[in-house]
């Protein structure tokens, strides 16, 4: 049985030598920027890109859309709260004006009697 030949150093070199060219040739052998194949994924990534950009903005659009109608609702909820509470103090103001005529004329009534 024969054992393990470990490498020497010209063997190592060999080795890295092969593996450099290896590593040229599959550069080498990769299609160029002018290639149709590559112009053709480079239009095709950037018509992905702008359909991307489109739907992004759609999205903003959307979102400014929305937020606009919930600060519409807050503003009419806003304004008819402060209705309701006008409405209530004019409310309590007149039945403050009605129980003081009331007491007013049971005075006025009392100061009568005494006369």
């Amino acid at each position: 049985m024969s054992g393990f030949r470990e490498p020497g150093f010209s063997d190592r070199q060999k080795a890295a030598q092969e593996a450099r060219k290896n590593l040229l040739n599959k550069f080498k052998s990769q299609p160029g920027p002018d290639d149709p194949a590559v112009v053709a994924k480079r239009a095709e990534r950037e018509a992905l890109a702008v359909k991307r950009a489109e739907a992004k903005a759609a999205r903003d659009a959307e979102k400014a859309e929305q937020k606009r109608r919930e600060e519409e609702a807050a503003a009419l909820e806003t304004a008819r709260i402060a209705r309701e509470a006008e409405e209530a103090a004019a409310k309590a103001a007149e039945v403050e004006a009605e129980q003081k005529a009331k007491r007013d004329a049971r005075y006025a009534a009392r100061k009568s009697k005494r006369k």
